[in-house]
């Protein structure tokens, strides 16, 4: 799915060749500042490497059109924004933005109900807690249906038991509709439960890293 060959950026990361499978979830585990977040960007242009090739389904992004490669790999940051609106609003604005249709208000409350949100689609997106927002905005890249996903510490505003409810929730919709999803996360028991491969970022340049498979 994705090959990163001698690339580098700033002082941060330093790849000597890795490559990332499609259908599979991919973590990144390391520390912060280990340039996790860093790595998530350069796979879809929010940032640019400064040296080798990046190939995202054998093309190299560098050709590739931002706008459209970000509508096939759609990335979930740490902090995900919630717009002005309700909650249905927060929901279908991906979708508005990718000119897809709308999702109706039956399939949106399941939804809610199965990322655990007990708010209704009419309420205001900002009166949503830290966690929720997270899950709402987890759930929002769910209804985008794209083949790839990139997620940065998807959970870290929910508590264990919460944890494991999304998580089970997010790599099932990854398996059973043959998605590829890349991850990042500082748990060492998130990245051997749920990972099909497990980069690990040290000393914070990936030159050096070791790659081991969750069997």
């Amino acid at each position: 799915m994705f090959t990163l060959k001698n690339v580098s950026y700033k002082n941060i990361l330093s790849i000597d060749n890795i490559e990332i499978k499609g259908q599979a979830i991919t973590t990144l585990f390391g520390e912060s500042g280990s340039g996790k977040s860093t790595f998530l960007k350069l796979l879809n242009r929010i940032h640019t490497n400064e040296s080798g090739e990046i190939t995202y389904k054998n093309q190299k992004i560098s050709t590739l059109d931002p706008i459209q490669l970000r509508r096939e790999v759609i990335m979930l940051p740490q902090e995900p924004t919630i717009f002005k609106g309700t909650v249905r609003d927060n929901l279908q604005i991906g979708l508005e933005f990718s000119e897809k249709e709308k999702k109706e208000d039956q399939e949106l409350m399941k939804l809610l109900e199965s990322l655990k949100v007990k708010k209704q689609l009419d309420d205001d997106g900002k009166e949503l807690s830290g966690g929720e927002k997270q899950r709402v905005a987890l759930g929002r890249i769910m209804l985008l249906d794209a083949p790839v996903y990139l997620v940065d510490e998807p959970t870290s505003a929910l508590d264990e038991s919460t944890e494991t409810t999304i998580m089970d929730l997010f790599i099932n919709f990854i398996k059973d509709n043959d998605k590829t999803a890349v991850m990042v996360t500082h748990s060492k028991e998130v990245a051997q439960k749920y990972s099909d491969e497990v980069i690990y970022m040290k000393n914070l340049m990936v030159g050096g890293a070791t790659h081991g498979r969750n069997d």
